[in-house]
């Protein structure tokens, strides 16, 4: 029971999903104990490349809290996450602001087609391959009542 008497609390690190698909940008810095102010950059930036790309009904672009994978000294650094029930989960870091968003919109095209998420390294988009931080398989959870996702 976590004390709330009316249901469970959201927690500020909770990102509601209301697409099949989602894709995170980490709006905060750890590091400085602030908003980063690339990710917020970022993240006006792809979701206007996922509209312009015919995705956004498809994927919801959201911010949310720090996503821990960033490195300090590689000076404003973004990371994002690609999630979807049933599918791997993919970050990649690094990820500039600045530069064209097109492997990105890419990754997020072959991702949405796949059944599972799971893509080759090989098979991403080529500034991706160095950016991959993680592929995380996609959850199942064994109960005594049977398989549920």
């Amino acid at each position: 029971m976590d004390g709330n008497p009316t249901g469970p609390r959201a927690r500020s690190y909770c990102v509601a999903q209301t697409t099949p698909h989602q894709i995170l940008v980490c709006k905060a810095c750890r590091h400085k104990g602030d908003a980063c102010k690339p990710g917020f950059v970022l993240l006006k930036k792809l979701r206007a490349a996922i509209s312009a790309a015919g995705l956004g009904d498809t994927f919801e672009v959201s911010g949310t809290a720090c996503l821990a994978a960033c490195v300090p000294d590689h000076g404003e650094p973004c990371v994002v996450g690609w999630r979807a029930t049933e599918k791997a989960t993919w970050l990649f870091g690094d990820i500039d602001p600045d530069q064209p968003l097109d492997d990105l919109v890419a990754f997020a095209r072959t991702y949405a087609a796949l059944e599972d998420g799971w893509i080759g390294g090989r098979d991403l988009p080529p500034r991706l391959c160095a950016a991959t931080l993680a592929r995380i398989p996609a959850a199942m959870i064994v109960t005594r009542e049977g398989m549920i996702q």
